[in-house]
């Protein structure tokens, strides 16, 4: 019945392009980056099947094969970043050419938990002589590699990298990237060592040798906050609130058009199980979604689970708003893959959210809409449908209708 949607698994890249904290062009800005454009929700969750339902165990090739080593559960690797952190951060301007000029900021980073613990979230704010800086990172689990990822959204630009990949070993932790400087491609590794209850180093590097050698460009000292409030979901830092002002310009150029998706809802999706084949045969799942506003309202996370004849999905989505463009950006991962898939991008208009993108599905290009918009207070609905003419004719082939769930 999954057949059409598991062999879109292998459909999932990225563009190997600038990554987000370190190449700097001018003081304190990155140059941009983006991911190619994937849309899947369920409320803040767009819909790409492949990747929401589990792949089956293939049979061994060869009976008389010995078994594959077990791997090393890295799950846990991370958390000793969990906390609020003094930060000291030192960024060298031209890591690449030699010269050791460089700025130095201080800030506070806020890691916490996410996904029951398969995910952390990351807020880092930081000041300098003429620059502050923000970022949000998310760290994924994949059980599959035993590997971790790291991917990284500046402020400014709202842009997000290609994740760095790796794993830890001896206490060390190393993840590593293509990526681009100075329109040059170069490797990227980010090293957390050092590691103690209170304090961590993290240092991340250029190699435009192929790792022969590495140049520090990022480096950061971090110490535990013994008198820190515990971290907040709406803010990480001690930065004032947005004024009256600030918020009233917030909602006219999109950043608040999310706002109604926030909470708990009871979700009921039904899906098309074969899309663009003329095929008539929907399924239906029964599940919960819940919004959760972060990084001061410029973006969300959307944790999903449901359950129906094709099995058990759970799900977790990334949305940010770019306050350059004024789009939103929308991407999610699963647990039996996790890493983050491809955003779709778009925006409001008259209530009404589309994102857009274009995927290679069973060979063919193929234009994907995800919308969403409010029916009531405690209703809404969205949708994903796929058009394989250009955006002529459009296929719905994933319905999803919620209903707010009240607390108590």
């Amino acid at each position: 019945m999954t057949d059409s949607f598991r062999a879109w698994m292998s459909e999932t890249r990225a563009f190997k392009v600038m990554r987000c904290r370190r190449p700097i062009d001018k003081l304190g800005i990155m140059n941009p980056l983006r991911l190619v454009a994937l849309s899947f929700l369920v409320c803040a969750l767009g819909w790409q099947p492949d990747r929401a339902f589990p792949q089956t165990s293939q049979p061994p090739s060869d009976a008389g094969s010995q078994p594959a080593s077990t791997a090393r559960d890295g799950q846990h690797d991370f958390d000793f970043n969990l906390g609020v952190w003094h930060t000291h951060i030192r960024r060298v301007l031209d890591p690449l050419s030699g010269s050791a000029n460089s700025i130095e900021l201080n800030g506070t980073v806020t890691v916490r938990k996410v996904w029951d613990g398969r995910a952390q979230l990351e807020e880092i704010e930081a000041d300098g002589p003429n620059v502050h800086w923000e970022g949000l990172t998310l760290f994924l689990y994949n059980p599959q590699s035993h590997q971790w990822n790291q991917s990284f959204i500046n402020s400014k630009m709202a842009a997000l990298t290609s994740p760095l990949v790796g794993a830890f070993q001896d206490g060390r932790g190393e993840l590593f990237a293509q990526d681009t400087f100075h329109d040059k491609s170069i490797l990227v590794r980010a090293v957390w060592s050092n590691i103690a209850p209170d304090s961590h180093h993290f240092e991340e590097s250029y190699s435009n040798d192929g790792g022969r050698t590495w140049a520090p460009a990022f480096i950061a000292e971090l110490t535990r906050e013994k008198q820190a409030e515990a971290p907040k979901i709406l803010r990480t830092s001690a930065a004032p609130a947005n004024t009256d002002a600030e918020h009233a310009g917030a909602v006219e150029n999109g950043q608040h058009d999310f706002d109604f998706d926030f909470g708990t809802w009871k979700t009921h999706s039904s899906r098309l199980l074969h899309p663009l084949t003329g095929s008539t045969t929907w399924v239906d799942m029964d599940g919960v979604s819940v919004v959760k506003k972060v990084w001061d309202g410029r973006a969300n996370l959307a944790e999903y689970k449901a359950d129906g004849p094709a099995g058990h999905i759970e799900l977790l989505s990334l949305r940010w708003f770019n306050p350059a463009t004024h789009e939103w950006n929308l991407d999610f991962a699963t647990p039996n893959v996790g890493t983050l898939g491809i955003p779709g991008v778009g925006e409001f208009k008259n209530g009404r959210g589309d994102f857009y993108d274009y995927e290679l599905i069973n060979g063919k290009s193929v234009l994907v809409r995800f919308s969403i918009w409010r029916i009531g207070a405690d209703t809404a609905q969205s949708e994903q449908a796929f058009s394989d003419d250009g955006g002529k004719t459009w296929e719905v082939n994933w319905i999803n209708k919620y209903t707010r769930v009240r607390e108590d």
